[in-house]
């Protein structure tokens, strides 16, 4: 993630207030660190009894839905079935509905793979063998979904994209029955880790991680939490989508070239966005954007995001009210428009410690 102050009205552009590595590192980790902070599970089971919940994730493949699957409703599923169902608080009545659905509709898991743990050599999913723990299930989530989830995609999986790998597996009841299958799958988890809908399969889509233009990205403890409406309490606003695929047709371009790129090219989607080229500096926001990683450009991923919001000194974000292309509140506050800099001269925005920008002549 890239982050840029905005420009002061003329003349050359506003230093940053952070290098452009270190900001764009800084607000990728609070980013991850809003993911990791959160867990989800799918809960299925024989009759719907209470489930053990499991939470597990790695950096590797992200936050991911796990849960069991009764022996009775398991069934058998074939790569590329979807799967949906509606979700509730109440484990009891939770996923009754599971049904297999076209993958042109909305879905919550899309199948990569069934593997039959039984013929696995060992004791530990023989007949009788002790029912695997929450971490036990998250290690063969690992293991083994992984890479059935790269097979499926024909090794183009984004380690970095919208999508997550996710686990089914037998309930107690089921495992004490024989069922000893795992299913492994694609599914899509919010920036908490709610299990969101999907729509279209994972072989046919770019999977960047992109908000449509226009989604304000909700906030909880100055970290970016899910979607919400911009009238409510948001960490930023995604201005535009860029796809990288014209401006760069052959392999991966360096972060410094795509920043090149885009630094201009969201200033334009921005200001248009805001319908004003000093909308953002006077609203006091920060433009920000992505880039795509080497794996995540092998693997397809084209899009990024051109956001803005109010970067924080101490880290993270101000919470903000409002669509920013119109009357917002920041931290509570309506946002008090900086000086204008001297006629024909620009006033830049001084580095962190530096001594205050006098204008006398």
């Amino acid at each position: 993630m890239s982050v840029h102050e905005s420009d002061p009205p003329t003349g050359e552009k506003s230093r940053r207030t952070l290098s452009s590595t270190t900001a764009r590192r800084g607000l990728a980790m609070v980013a991850v660190g809003a993911v990791l902070a959160a867990g989800a599970t799918v809960l299925f089971s024989d009759g719907f009894s209470p489930p053990e919940k499991i939470t597990t994730h790695t950096t590797a493949t992200g936050p991911a839905t796990d849960g069991p699957v009764s022996a009775t409703s398991f069934g058998a599923a074939d790569p590329g079935t979807c799967l949906q169902w509606t979700p509730t608080d109440d484990p009891e009545t939770d996923r009754q509905d599971l049904a297999e659905v076209s993958c042109a509709d909305p879905h919550r898991f899309e199948v990569a793979r069934d593997i039959d743990m039984s013929v696995y050599p060992g004791v530990e999913f023989g007949p009788g063998s002790t029912y695997p723990g929450s971490i036990r299930f998250g290690e063969l989530r690992d293991e083994h979904c992984a890479a059935a989830v790269d097979d499926y995609v024909g090794a183009k999986f984004d380690p970095s994209g919208r999508f997550g790998v996710g686990l089914m597996f037998p309930s107690q009841t089921g495992w004490a029955k024989g069922e000893r299958t795992l299913r492994c799958g694609v599914q899509m988890p919010s920036n908490t880790g709610t299990l969101m809908e999907m729509t279209g399969s994972i072989l046919d889509q770019d999977q960047s991680k992109v908000w449509p233009t226009g989604t304000c990205v909700g906030i909880d403890q100055n970290v970016p939490a899910d979607p919400v409406d911009c009238s409510a309490p948001h960490a930023y606003e995604v201005a535009s989508v860029i796809n990288l695929t014209q401006q760069f047709p052959g392999g991966h371009p360096s972060e410094g070239d795509q920043d090149a790129y885009l630094e201009g090219t969201c200033t334009d989607a921005v200001n248009g966005y805001l319908g004003s080229d000093t909308a953002l500096r006077d609203k006091t926001l920060t433009l920000f954007w992505d880039t795509i990683d080497v794996a995540s450009w092998l693997a397809g991923s084209r899009q990024v995001t051109c956001s803005v919001g109010k970067e924080l000194d101490s880290g993270g974000f101000a919470t903000i009210v409002g669509t920013a292309k119109g009357d917002i509140l920041i931290n509570g506050a309506a946002p008090v428009p900086p000086p204008a800099a001297p006629d024909g001269r620009a006033l830049p925005t001084p580095l962190p410690g530096a001594a205050p920008i006098t204008t006398g002549g």
